[in-house]
C-alpha cells in the first residue's frame, strides 16, 4: 500500500522525520518496503520570464531568447519550441541542473551561439495536466501564476513529497487506505486523527427510493448494499487538489463523478460505483447470482459469459455491473449524464476473489474486496462521497438512501481481565497504559476492578478476543518491553537427537557409507501409479488416501508406498544419462484405517532404496540389507523367500520375513514396469518397513576376541533343482555345521552345459574356527559329511 506523507498529514499532525516515521510504523507491525522521494532528482530548474525572442542566425527551426531568472541573472537561451512567447513565465534548468528522470542539462553551444540553460516541459519535470494544468503539452510548460523569478520550481509546484510503500498483512485490510495508515499513524504518534468531511446538505424534495427500487436476493454475498441519488449532475474537470491525489496514487482524473469514486477508494478503501440512473432499466437495481449462460460487457469493452457462482449488479432487463470488479459498458458516466446512483457495498471477498480470478478480470475494487471490505467503510464511503458531491458543487443529494443489510449491525463486545491480557503477553502492562492504548486505537473501554470490556471498532474484523487485544496492545506498547522467559514446566537443556531420531541418522549414515545419495520426494502420488506397479487400490495395505483438492491429478492421493516416488527418481536419472546411481528415501506413508476417513491414518515410516548401473544386481541390493540388519539388528534371524509382487521380477525378488512377519522386499523391477518409464536398463530396489523393522533393533554391541588358533577352509559345490533358494541352502549347512561353523558365503551359482537341465550348481566357501584349541582335519570332514547328509535329505542335493 503506497501513502504520500502530504495526504497523512491532512489527518495527522505528524511532526517527525520521514525516516522517523518509518522505524515507528515498523515498530507497530508495518514494514516501510521503501521510502521514495519524490522529485528528488529535480534541482536548480527555476522560474524565469522571457524578455525577447529572436530568430537564429544559423538555424531556421531554432529561436534565441532572453531571459530574466531573478538571482540568476539574464541568461541567452536557445530552444526550439514554439508556443513560448514574450512576457511568459516558464521553468529554466540552469547549468548543473538535473531533471525528473536524473539527466543532467550543462551550459552549452548550439549552431555557433552560446546557450545557459535549458527551458522544460511538464514531461521533464515528471508531471503531466492532472498535477498542472499545460503540463501534458507538447511544448513548454508555462505557468500561469505570476510567480518570483529564480526560485525553485519543484517547490512553487509543490512536487516534493515522500511516498511510503508499507507492507500491510493479510489480517489488516482496514489499513489498505490513506485514512486506515493515517489511523495508525495517529496511534503510534500518540496525535489526534482528523476524520475526513463527511457532512452534507441534503435537498428533502428529491428522493432515492421514489426514483429508483433496489432489491438485494444475494444476502449472502453481499451483506450490506447502500445506494443514494444525486440529481442535477455537472460535469466538469476536478479542481486541482483532487486531480493531484490521483496524480500522486498513479491514477488519472476523469471527470468530477468517476473521480469522486477513485478518491473514495484510495482515501477510506471504499469500491465505489456511480450508475447513469437513464440507463437502469426500468429504473431497478438488484443484486443476484447471475444466471447460467447470461454475458457482460465491462466498461473496458471485455465481454464475459457467467455462471451462477458470480454475483451481478442488474436492472430489470439485464446485469450492468460484475459485483465488486467492474461496471457494465453502458453503466458508465457520459458526457451526456445528468443523474447518478452512488452505490456502495461490502461484497463476500472469496467470491469476488473466485470470480475475479474465474473471468480473468482484476481490477482496483476487486483487489481492495479480496482483502475485505468492513460494514463501517461501507458507510463512511458513501458519505465522503456525497461531501464531495456538495464540496464540488456538481449535485443534488437526495434526502434518503437505500442500505440494505443482512442483520443488524453491532460492533463486536470483548469482556476480559486485565491478567488474561498480561498472561499472554508474560509482561506486566498497567492498567492505566492499557486502557489508553485501546483508547488510541478508537477502541471504547469500561473497567470494572480488573476486569475490562471492550467496545472494538466495526472496521477491526480481524479482533475476535482477549489474545488480539494483547497483540494490538503489545505492538504499541513496544515489544522491546518483551523479557525472554522460560514455560512454567520447562528447563533449560542441552538439547540433542532423542534415542530414536539417533537411529535414524545412524542408518543414513550407514547408507551414505554404502555409496547412496538421500532423495526426497513427494508425499502425494497419482493413482495410476499403483496401475502400473500393480497395487491393489482395494487392499488395507495400499488403500490411498484421496485429497479433497489435489493440485494435479499427479500428486492426487497420499502414498502407501514409497516404491512408485523410488522407481521414478532412478528412471528419471537414467532417462537423463545419469546410467550409475544409489539413493534412498526415509519417509513417511499413510494408511488409513477406513474410508472415508473417521480418525487420521497411521503414518508408517518406511525406507526406500533403489539401485542402477552395470555394476548392481540382486546380490549388491542384498548386501546392503545384509549389511543394515547385522549393524541394527544382530542376532536376528532374517529370511528372504521369493516376492509374489506383481512389480517384481519373478525370479529376482524376494520377501524380508522375521518370525513369519513380512518386513519388507527388495529385487529387480518387473522389466514391464520400467518400460512404462520408457528404460530399457534393470532398475532394483528395495523397501523395508520401518516401523515393524525398528522393534528387532539391538542396541547391545557384542565384541569377540580373534581366535589364535588356525582356521579351516573348505569349499562346498552341489547340485540343486532350479526352484531351490540360496536361503534353504544356508539353512541346512548351518544346521549341521557343528559349533566350530564360522561362516558360510555363496560365491559362484552355475547353470550350463555342465549341469543337467532343470538343475543349478551352487558353491559355497566354509570357515571352520575354535577359540580354544586347534582344529583336526578328520572332525572337519566328519563334519562335512554332516551338512553334505542333511543337505541330500532335505533338498534333494548332490555333490558336485
Amino acid at each position: 500500500m503506497k501513502a504520500p506523507l502530504s495526504w497523512l498529514k491532512d489527518y495527522v499532525d505528524i511532526d517527525c522525520t520521514p525516516e522517523q516515521l518509518k522505524d515507528k510504523l515498523f515498530s507497530c507491525g508495518f514494514e516501510v518496503e521503501e521510502m521514495i522521494y519524490v522529485a528528488r532528482h529535480i534541482n536548480k530548474i527555476v522560474t524565469c520570464k522571457i524578455l525577447s525572442i529572436d530568430k537564429h542566425p544559423n538555424a531556421d527551426k531554432l529561436s534565441v531568447t532572453q531571459v530574466d531568472a531573478g538571482k540568476y541573472g539574464k541568461l541567452q537561451i536557445i530552444t526550439a519550441a514554439t508556443n513560448i512567447f514574450v512576457g511568459a513565465t516558464v521553468p529554466v534548468a540552469l547549468d548543473g541542473s538535473t531533471l525528473a528522470n536524473g539527466e543532467t542539462i550543462r551550459n552549452g553551444e548550439l549552431r555557433g551561439l552560446p546557450s545557459m540553460g535549458m527551458f522544460c516541459s511538464g514531461e521533464e519535470l515528471g508531471i503531466n495536466d492532472d498535477w498542472y494544468d499545460g503540463a501534458s503539452v507538447n511544448g513548454i510548460l508555462i505557468l500561469k501564476e505570476d510567480y518570483d523569478l529564480g526560485v525553485e520550481v519543484k517547490e512553487i509546484l509543490e512536487l516534493e513529497d515522500v511516498m511510503f510503500d508499507i507492507n500491510v498483512t493479510a489480517n489488516r485490510p482496514d489499513c489498505q487506505s490513506i485514512f486506515g495508515l493515517a489511523r495508525e499513524v495517529a496511534a503510534v504518534l500518540n496525535k489526534p486523527l482528523k476524520m475526513p468531511t463527511t457532512d452534507y446538505a441534503i435537498n428533502s424534495n428529491v428522493s432515492t427510493i421514489n426514483t429508483i427500487k433496489v432489491t438485494n436476493k444475494a444476502f449472502d454475498l453481499c451483506p450490506r448494499y447502500k445506494a443514494r441519488y444525486v440529481s442535477n449532475v455537472k460535469l466538469e474537470q476536478s479542481p486541482r487538489w483532487l486531480k493531484r491525489r490521483l496524480f500522486s496514487m498513479g491514477l488519472r482524473s476523469i471527470n468530477n463523478i468517476v473521480d469522486i469514486t477513485n478518491f473514495v477508494l484510495l482515501e477510506i478503501g471504499q469500491p465505489m460505483h456511480a450508475f447513469d440512473l437513464n440507463d437502469l432499466g426500468g429504473k431497478e437495481i438488484i443484486i443476484r447470482r447471475a444466471n447460467e449462460g447470461e454475458s457482460i460487457v465491462t466498461l473496458d469493452e471485455k465481454q464475459f459469459a457467467l455462471n451462477s457462482s458470480n454475483l451481478v449488479i442488474c436492472d430489470n432487463q439485464k446485469p450492468v455491473a460484475l459485483a465488486g470488479i467492474m461496471g457494465g459498458f453502458n453503466s458508465g458516466i457520459k458526457d451526456d449524464t445528468n443523474e447518478v446512483v452512488f452505490e456502495c457495498a461490502k461484497f463476500a471477498r472469496d467470491n469476488i476473489r473466485k470470480s475475479s480470478k474465474q473471468l480473468g478480470q482484476r481490477t482496483d475494487s476487486s483487489s481492495r474486496y479480496e482483502k475485505g471490505v468492513d460494514f463501517y467503510s461501507v458507510e463512511l464511503g458513501l458519505n465522503r462521497a456525497l461531501n464531495l458531491i456538495q464540496t464540488l458543487n456538481c449535485g443534488t443529494i437526495s434526502a434518503d438512501e437505500y442500505d440494505l443489510v443482512d442483520d443488524k449491525i453491532e460492533n463486536k463486545v470483548i469482556e476480559t481481565t486485565f491478567d488474561k491480557i498480561n498472561g499472554v503477553l508474560g509482561i506486566s502492562v498497567s492498567e492505566k497504559d492499557i486502557v489508553k492504548i485501546l483508547s488510541r486505537l478508537n477502541f471504547e473501554t469500561e473497567v470494572n476492578g480488573k476486569n475490562i470490556k471492550v467496545i472494538v471498532p466495526l472496521y477491526r474484523e480481524d479482533v475476535e478476543g482477549y489474545p488480539d487485544l494483547a497483540e494490538e496492545i503489545i505492538r504499541e506498547y513496544g515489544y522491546e518491553h518483551i523479557e525472554p522467559t522460560l514455560l512454567k514446566t520447562s528447563s533449560i537443556t542441552n538439547g540433542g537427537l532423542t534415542p530414536e531420531q539417533a537411529k535414524v541418522e545412524n542408518l543414513k549414515n550407514l547408507l551414505i557409507g554404502y555409496g547412496f545419495n538421500e532423495m526426497i520426494t513427494y508425499s502425494f502420488v497419482s493413482e495410476k501409479e499403483y496401475d502400473t506397479f500393480g497395487f491393489d487400490i482395494k487392499s488395507k495395505e495400499y488403500m490411498p488416501i484421496r485429497l479433497l483438492n489435489p493440485l494435479g491429478e499427479d500428486l492426487a492421493v497420499m502414498r502407501t508406498s514409497l516404491l512408485p516416488s523410488a522407481v521414478k527418481t532412478a528412471c528419471y536419472n537414467l532417462n537423463r544419462k545419469n546410467y550409475d546411481g544409489r539413493l534412498f528415501e526415509f519417509a513417511k506413508v499413510y494408511n488409513p484405517k477406513s474410508l472415508p476417513l473417521t480418525e487420521l491414518p497411521v503414518e508408517n515410516e518406511t525406507l526406500s532404496l533403489v539401485v542402477f548401473g552395470s555394476q548392481e544386481d540382486y546380490f549388491t541390493l542384498k548386501g546392503v540389507t545384509d549389511g543394515i540388519f547385522g549393524a541394527f539388528c544382530n542376532g536376528v534371524d532374517f529370511k528372504y523367500v521369493p516376492s509374489k509382487l506383481k512389480c517384481m521380477h519373478p525370479t529376482r525378488s524376494a520377501d524380508i520375513l522375521v518370525d513369519g512377519e513380512i518386513v519388507g522386499y527388495l529385487g529387480q523391477i518387473h522389466p514391464s514396469v520400467i518400460a512404462t518409464f520408457d528404460v530399457d536398463k534393470p532398475v532394483y530396489a528395495c523397501e523395508i518397513y520401518y516401523s515393524k523393522l525398528k522393534k528387532y533393533f539391538n542396541d547391545k554391541i557384542s565384541f569377540k576376541a580373534i581366535s589364535k588358533y588356525p582356521m579351516i577352509e573348505r569349499d562346498l559345490a552341489i547340485l540343486v533343482d532350479d526352484n531351490v533358494s540360496y536361503d534353504s541352502v544356508i539353512r541346512v549347512i548351518k544346521q549341521n555345521g557343528g559349533e566350530y561353523l564360522d561362516s558360510v558365503e555363496l560365491f559362484d551359482v552355475y547353470q550350463g552345459a555342465q549341469v543337467s537341465a532343470g538343475k543349478k550348481s551352487m558353491a559355497f566357501n566354509l570357515i571352520f574356527l575354535s577359540y580354544d584349541r586347534t582344529l583336526n582335519v578328520d572332525e572337519i570332514d566328519q563334519t562335512i559329511k554332516n551338512i553334505l547328509k542333511g543337505l541330500r535329505d532335505s533338498i534333494g542335493a548332490e555333490l558336485r
